[in-house]
């Protein structure tokens, strides 16, 4: 991934600026409703492959707007969310695990994870922060994640926050959407809500309250934060969609969970549910309409139950492989994006904070050393014309951390080149995406020279942002890990 250092990353900001927004420079801005899943696999949506999930209503944003086939997010949640909020990468950021685990990291392991922030700093400058200076009403509905009550929506530039807190997830997703969680029996709720009724759904009531917001929003433009929890887990879908998938698994289907078909549904209901509204406002028009995923689908059994499969992509959410950081991505901007077109460019989550503020207008500043340092370019260009390119080949991914399905690891994609080096044994994997998508074949071996090239850009790209590394661990005895298995 290209990084813009403060003066370059500013200057171009300002010649975008000047040319106005998209829209045009004399009408209004842009409204901007940015739909955010939890956990969601880059396969999980028929429109990218899905045989047992149904999904109609992305599958027509998607013939109405762009689908991305190489989006890339971070592996895990908050640094994925982190990224998108700053432009940055959350290496950059030390945002690289999840808020809990960047409190209370593993100590049982050969390796100690690398330092990692909990809490998104105020000195980042957010998405909400330059388009509320740019007149914007700014509105964060669901998930959060990314800092304490210190460090809430509110304090990161939104005007209205209703259910974002420092929690990773609910303890249920039926009313009243709260309860113990986890092993330690934790108490989590949602709130916002209001006093609600038996029955509901946790992804219809956070839908129901996003559209009252963009009725909320007056003449004035809005940008609407609506990410959800679904279908992160607990997995828990409403009976009777669960019951319709149930009924038409099949051995043959790589999918296989009926709980989390009926979740992937209801999402798909939620998106279709606002597609509706800003239709029926009349404001569909003039409404960029965005819906990705913050990191790869789950596949630890939860339950007993496996929720998702990534195929044909290798593993999933927590992984560098493709199954944990390439995620969907659909754009729908009406008289700008062309109706039912791909784009095979790479892109990052990082990447939407730049096509933002090109598309909508608004200022990144300084307010920091360092703080105009953007890793992400903005998608504009592609958005008119997906067959154009980016000025950059690489994409970069920093997991230094463990996780049920990887040891710290990190990675670098170059072209159609990926190598993967984890810090446990120093071991290097080298694919060639174009031929081998699912990385079955590591070509570390027989392509040494390639392999040394990618892993000193990797290296410097380290330094370049500063990465936190993990270090031996002195108090790690091997005997006792083998004993506790």
């Amino acid at each position: 991934m290209k990084v813009w250092r403060s003066g370059w990353g500013i200057f171009s900001l300002l010649l975008w600026l000047a040319a106005g927004p998209v829209f045009g420079a004399e009408s209004r801005p842009p409204n901007v409703v940015f739909i955010l899943a939890d956990d969601l696999g880059w396969a999980d949506l028929a429109c990218y492959g899905a045989d047992l999930h149904e999904t109609p209503n992305l599958d027509r944003l998607a013939r109405e707007g762009m689908r991305f086939t190489r989006a890339y997010s971070m592996s895990v949640c908050s640094p994925t969310r982190a990224s998108i909020l700053t432009g940055k990468h959350a290496a950059r950021l030390h945002m690289t695990t999840w808020r809990e685990a960047a409190g209370t990291p593993t100590r049982d392991k050969p390796l100690l994870p690398a330092l990692a922030e909990p809490d998104l700093p105020h000195s980042e400058k957010t998405i909400a922060e330059i388009l509320k200076a740019a007149g914007y009403r700014t509105f964060h509905v669901g998930k959060w994640h990314v800092g304490d009550a210190g460090h809430s929506p509110e304090t990161m530039g939104f005007d209205i926050n209703i259910g974002g807190t420092h929690w990773g997830a609910p303890s249920t997703y039926f009313h009243p959407f709260s309860g113990p969680s986890g092993s330690a029996g934790e108490f989590r709720y949602v709130p916002g809500l209001g006093v609600g009724k038996p029955g509901e759904y946790l992804t219809d009531r956070l839908t129901d309250e996003a559209i009252k917001l963009i009725d909320a929003a007056g003449d004035r433009p809005f940008f609407l934060n609506l990410w959800h929890h679904s279908p992160h887990t607990p997995i828990e879908g409403k009976k009777d969609q669960v019951e319709k998938f149930r009924k038409k698994l099949k051995p043959v289907m790589h999918h296989q969970n009926p709980e989390y078909a009926a979740m992937v549904f209801s999402l798909d209901e939620s998106v279709g549910r606002v597609m509706a509204h800003l239709e029926k406002r009349g404001l569909a028009g003039r409404t960029i309409l965005i819906f990705a995923s913050d990191n790869g689908g789950y596949t630890n059994p939860f339950r007993g139950v496996v929720p998702t499969d990534n195929w044909p992509l290798r593993s999933g959410k927590g992984s560098l492989y493709e199954g944990g950081i390439r995620v969907p991505l659909i754009v729908r901007m009406p008289g700008v994006t062309p109706k039912g077109t791909e784009c095979d460019e790479v892109v990052t989550c990082a990447d939407l904070l730049p096509t933002l503020v090109d598309l909508c207008g608004g200022d990144v500043g300084r307010q920091a050393p360092g703080a105009g340092t953007l890793d992400g370019m903005s998608l504009a260009g592609l958005l008119r014309n997906p067959k154009s390119h980016l000025p950059r080949t690489a994409a970069y991914f920093h997991y230094p951390h463990y996780y049920f399905n990887t040891t710290p690891v990190s990675a670098v994609r170059d072209g159609d080149w990926k190598l993967l080096e984890y810090f446990e044994d120093d071991r290097v994997e080298l694919y060639n995406l174009r031929d081998d998508p699912g990385e079955q074949n590591n070509l570390a071996g027989s392509q040494p020279d390639r392999a040394v090239a990618l892993r000193g850009q990797l290296h410097g790209w380290w330094k370049t942002v500063d990465a936190q590394l993990p270090r031996k661990n002195p108090d790690y005895r091997a005997d006792q890990e083998k004993s506790r298995r």
